[in-house]
């Protein structure tokens, strides 16, 4: 069972409670609009018996206006032929209804891998979707109050936060439980 979803990290830092002497408001200095962005899509892999996974791609947005800033339906396939590989397997793929997700191109593709089964959570269900519990985990303890200097910056401590979690497998199976479902043989 794989639950994908994608998210979009800019050079903004997230802020978070921090302490300071009395009266000395803390500021964090950050250039400033900023268009530089990251998006990320990641795949998190159960099976009863096995060590749970985290699959994840990074994408750059190369700051050209006519350029895609977030995944296209061939950067999808691409991580499901990735992860087919890795995990040796069938995969169940489950995630939400984005429109990229729908698109003709990848249905076809679908239709074509007999490994390959997609079923979509219900609209607007973020809390069924363990990997939001994942890009919680990043943001709240990789990413906050840190102020990035270039967007390889915010790459280097996207992805260590990334391994992180994807060497703790008890944290990807936090992010399932704290869903409610349950995967059984």
């Amino acid at each position: 069972m794989v639950f994908e979803d994608e998210a979009g990290f800019s050079m903004t830092p997230p802020h978070a409670k921090t302490w300071s002497q009395r009266g000395r408001t803390p500021v964090v200095r950050v250039r400033g609009r900023s268009r530089r962005r990251i998006s990320i899509a990641a795949l998190t892999c159960y099976k009863p018996g096995r060590r749970s996974r985290l699959i994840y791609r990074p994408r750059r947005d190369d700051g050209n206006r006519d350029g895609r800033k977030s995944f296209s339906w061939r950067d999808y396939r691409d991580l499901l032929i990735a992860a087919h590989a890795q995990l040796g397997g069938p995969i169940v793929l489950v995630w939400d209804n984005l429109n990229v997700h729908k698109a003709a191109g990848l249905r076809e593709f679908a239709a074509a891998r007999d490994w390959l089964t997609i079923y979509y959570l219900p609209p607007y269900a973020p809390d069924l979707n363990p990997v939001e519990g994942i890009w919680s985990l990043l943001r709240r303890g990789w990413l906050p109050n840190v102020a990035f200097s270039t967007p390889d910056h915010l790459m280097r401590r996207i992805r260590s936060g990334l391994r992180h979690i994807q060497y703790r497998s008890h944290l990807i199976d936090s992010c399932l439980t704290e869903t409610g479902l349950t995967i059984n043989p």
